[in-house]
């Protein structure tokens, strides 16, 4: 695996081609962004156990990868949350059309507003939960304070786990498919468990004026 994207992965551009693929998938969830970041991370790992000769002299940095995996989502989510919040009434339309994100935006609205925000770094692995929270946050109003710090800690998280998962699963099962893959079905695996604990919870009701 690592001997087809060598070129790639043992050279400077992979951050850039991370952070693009990272930043875009807010938009596109089918874009491999982790994949990325763990086959990177993997090369790291593999360059730190191989001798040389096996694998690129230059790999990537962990704390590099880490940085633009994380700044690249935390930008992509504050550009998602500024097109949903000026959209306007047809935006609104929209999501109201979407059962998935109107959930979100109830969701939201109350939980930002009592100065929790969970549910966005849960949403973080989740399929497409990025891009349903980060909509919602922006078509119920809520403000960028109350929205960004949870995004960047989600950000942070996520890459810092991907990164982990590459970067160990090389170490362990070494620089091969095998290893990746076990990486990558990892991350899937924590995906799968963000998207039923967002399942499983209750969007909030709505307040009742006493009689």
């Amino acid at each position: 695996m690592l001997e087809s994207l060598g070129p790639l992965v043992g050279s400077p551009w992979i951050y850039a081609v991370v952070a693009l693929s990272v930043l875009l998938d807010v938009f596109l969830p089918v874009l491999p962004s982790g994949v990325l970041v763990i086959t990177a991370a993997t090369a790291a790992a593999a360059g730190s156990t191989t001798v040389t000769g096996q694998v690129p002299r230059e790999v990537p940095s962990l704390l590099i990868l880490i940085l633009c995996a994380a700044t690249a989502s935390v930008l992509g989510d504050l550009v998602a949350y500024r097109l949903a919040r000026r959209g306007g009434d047809r935006f609104d339309r929209a999501i109201a059309r979407s059962r998935r994100l109107t959930k979100a935006q109830a969701r939201l609205g109350s939980t930002l507003a009592r100065g929790g925000g969970a549910l966005v770094v849960i949403a973080r692995f989740a399929p497409a939960g990025r891009s349903v929270v980060s909509l919602g946050a922006g078509a119920a109003r809520r403000r960028v304070r109350e929205f960004l710090p949870w995004s960047a800690l989600a950000g942070v998280i996520w890459a810092g786990y991907s990164v982990g998962l590459g970067y160990f699963g090389g170490q362990w099962l070494g620089a091969s498919w095998v290893g990746a893959a076990v990486s990558v079905f990892a991350l899937f695996g924590a995906g799968a468990l963000a998207a039923y604990v967002m399942r499983r919870r209750p969007a909030p009701q709505p307040a009742t004026e006493p009689a």
